[in-house]
């Protein structure tokens, strides 16, 4: 996410090492390439220019104390306008007082918006809600299908029709809602492949028969400023709540993220990360600057974490590992647990400093497919203990799993090396796990 603009952020900042203060000559030129990779990254031409002003008021006024560097200041400068830039604190979907909540999702065609409504319900059934989601996408072929199988996939309940009339389903969808004690609906509506005056009006009605409590935006993020002014327009014709940004894993520059608050003067709600429909943030404004000035984000780290896995489970876990049992078997469960959390390229970027240790580093999930296949391709015996994998039990592991020896013995080694590893993590307790990423030994007390 990002990997553009905070490689060029980083060029920029590094302009002020051994500098002892800061001045308008020594700061002008790291904010000339601020703005150049603020307008490469696609962010709207004033909201750069604005961004830039900010930092240089803010960055000369301030007088440099104590053993603080200027480089260090003028970094957290940055952070902080980056901050303001993206919304300030984290927006929370807002919940009416007397149910169902009624959330209305539009977008363009090919944004994601069918899958959002999936994944936005799974998030909600998680704190507790019942979501019921409603097909109002009568135009495209096969939306209604889309939904209905996401929804199927999440244990997620569709409300559909084979009426062509959106406000009469979703006004059906609403008595059904109260009928059967689902306290949120969420309506997927109709995308086209550009704005028209057909879909606005119809977007616009829906809305006013519905009153709904969130109206919420999805943007395709790889598109960028098209994506700001898509924005824009519907917010003129729905007054809308928040904006989803989709497709942060692919290759986005930044900019609908860094200008949309701004140039729309609505919050940032959600970022999807991915196709999964666990690929779902909240979105924090103070993580994600982090993010792209390369500072990680151990917090969603610990969330994504904390999710997946099962407090007692991992107890278990780490008896095992300090009375030296654990085995493929339970290194099984953990690499399924992982893959539940996101792209692994992706959770790496969220510890401090991994992002340009990995830069331009290919890695890829699907290697994870491999090692689950050589894993399986043993016996139960074989996965409780490894130490009986000779030369001819690792030949037919290898023919049964689609690969070669030279993989098996691989994995073999990669996971007596993380056995050992894991072990002295667990002997050194919490202060020695956060040694082995560079953390202070009072980090997060």
């Amino acid at each position: 996410m990002f990997e553009n603009l905070q490689e060029k952020l980083e060029v920029a900042l590094k302009r002020f090492r051994g500098q002892a203060t800061i001045t308008e000559n020594n700061i002008q030129e790291a904010l000339d390439e601020i703005r150049k990779a603020l307008i490469e990254a696609d962010v709207n031409l004033n909201v750069a220019r604005k961004f830039v002003e900010d930092v240089k008021e803010k960055a000369i006024g301030t007088e440099v104390r104590g053993k603080l560097l200027p480089e260090q200041l003028i970094v957290k400068i940055v952070r902080d306008e980056l901050v303001e830039l993206l919304g300030s604190k984290q927006s929370d979907i807002l919940m009416s007082p007397q149910p169902p909540t009624v959330i209305l999702v539009a977008g363009l065609q090919g944004s994601g918006k069918t899958t959002f409504c999936a994944k936005l319900a799974k998030n909600l059934r998680k704190k507790g809600r019942q979501p019921l989601l409603v097909a109002c996408d009568v135009y495209r072929p096969a939306a209604i299908e889309q939904l209905k199988l996401l929804g199927s996939s999440a244990n997620i309940p569709v409300f559909s029709q084979d009426s062509q009339d959106p406000i009469k389903i979703a006004n059906e969808a609403l008595a059904y809602a109260k009928r059967f004690a689902r306290d949120v609906l969420i309506i997927d509506t109709a995308g086209r492949l550009t704005i028209d005056e057909q879909m606005m009006t119809e977007i616009r009605n829906l809305s006013n028969s519905l009153h709904p409590t969130e109206t919420l935006f999805v943007c395709d993020a790889m598109i960028g400023q098209d994506a700001v002014t898509t924005a824009k327009a519907f917010n003129d014709v729905l007054n809308l709540t928040g904006i989803v940004l989709t497709k942060l894993d692919g290759d986005t520059r930044g900019g609908a993220a860094l200008s949309v608050k701004s140039v729309v003067g609505k919050p940032i709600k959600f970022i999807s990360t991915g196709e999964k429909i666990e690929a779902l943030e909240p979105f924090h404004p103070e993580r994600v600057a982090s993010r792209i000035l390369g500072m990680g984000d151990i917090l969603t780290l610990v969330e994504k974490a904390e999710q997946e896995f099962d407090e007692k489970e991992a107890q278990k876990l780490e008896q095992k590992i300090r009375k030296n049992q654990f085995t493929f078997e339970d290194f099984l469960d953990q690499l399924r647990t992982i893959k539940k959390m996101g792209s692994i390229r992706d959770l790496l970027g969220l510890i401090p400093g991994m992002d340009k240790a990995l830069r331009g580093v290919n890695i890829d999930d699907k290697s994870f497919s491999k090692v689950e296949a050589i894993i399986l391709s043993m016996t139960k015996q074989e996965r409780e203990n490894p130490k009986i994998l000779n030369g001819s039990r690792r030949r037919r592991i290898a023919l049964g799993s689609g690969t070669t020896v030279q993989d098996v013995n691989r994995l073999i080694k990669q996971f007596e090396d993380m056995t050992k590893m894991m072990k002295n993590i667990s002997r050194g307790g919490r202060s020695n796990f956060l040694s082995q990423f560079g953390l202070p030994k009072n980090f997060g007390i």
